[in-house]
């Protein structure tokens, strides 16, 4: 059999979980998925509204969904329920799992690596949520984050959830060009970075990116925000940027 054979027979290969694995999974079997997935086509308002019951919710909906296809395009769902998906995500979990893992980070290097609970990482986005508030961050406002993969980008992301703000991710390995054109574009009032972030052996100052961005985005052609109110700073390099005040703020200290 010749290389490219043997690839596409390893590629065709099926490892079927242990019947323990699927006695705890949420699906069990590819014969139940198929059949969920046959009555979210044929039903949909009965299966999701039966999926949405696993959420908490502060007020229930009146109607699944509510769609036009024909005039002005639009797609509505679970009109009139009231929920916060952070609550979902973390509040829920605290009476039963409030000490288990909520996330497990690797870092960059071998032995680099840390685990917030779910009360820890509760905490911490109640925290950092006050923080966007302070820096006058309100519920539909665009708000861009632009970090590496660290824990706190998870934060950042549930702070901006949690207050009803919209977060743009922004990849941590664009240009300042770029960044400053999808401030312009959210028309974001809030940028979350980094000082730095190791990828391998180098250092890229991100921080140096977003003040560049910062300055590009002020003189943009198209109408840019109004006022870029912060730099959110989590990590230091060795030879990290200072800040420039007054518009940024350090995390540790916000």
């Amino acid at each position: 059999m010749c290389s490219s054979e043997t690839a596409a027979a390893s590629r065709d290969r099926v490892f079927p979980p242990s019947g323990a694995f699927s006695a705890g999974a949420h699906i069990r079997s590819l014969d139940q998925y198929r059949e969920m997935y046959r009555r979210s086509i044929e039903d949909p308002e009965g299966f999701w509204g039966e999926q949405a019951e696993s959420f908490h919710w502060q007020r229930k909906w009146s109607k699944v969904r509510e769609f036009d296809f024909s005039g002005d395009i639009g797609i509505k769902w679970f009109l009139g329920a009231r929920t916060n998906i952070t609550y979902n995500c973390l509040d829920r979990h605290l009476g039963v799992r409030g000490d288990q893992a909520a996330i497990i980070w690797e870092g960059n290097e071998p032995g680099e690596d840390s685990k917030l609970t779910y009360r820890q990482l509760h905490l911490e986005v109640c925290k950092f949520a006050n923080v966007l508030k302070s820096r006058g961050v309100v519920k539909g406002d665009r708000v861009s984050i632009y970090m590496p993969m660290v824990k706190e980008l998870a934060i950042a992301m549930l702070a901006c959830a949690r207050i009803g703000a919209i977060h743009s991710i922004v990849f941590g390995g664009f240009s300042a060009e770029s960044l400053a054109d999808r401030i312009v574009d959210s028309s974001c009032e809030a940028l979350i970075t980094t000082d730095g972030v190791y990828r391998g052996k180098k250092a890229v100052t991100l921080k140096a990116n977003a003040d560049e961005a910062m300055a590009r985005q002020g003189s943009a052609a198209r109408r840019a925000p109004s006022s870029m109110m912060s730099h959110v700073v989590h990590i230091s390099l060795p030879a990290s940027l200072a800040m420039t005040p007054p518009a940024h703020a350090a995390y540790a200290t916000a």
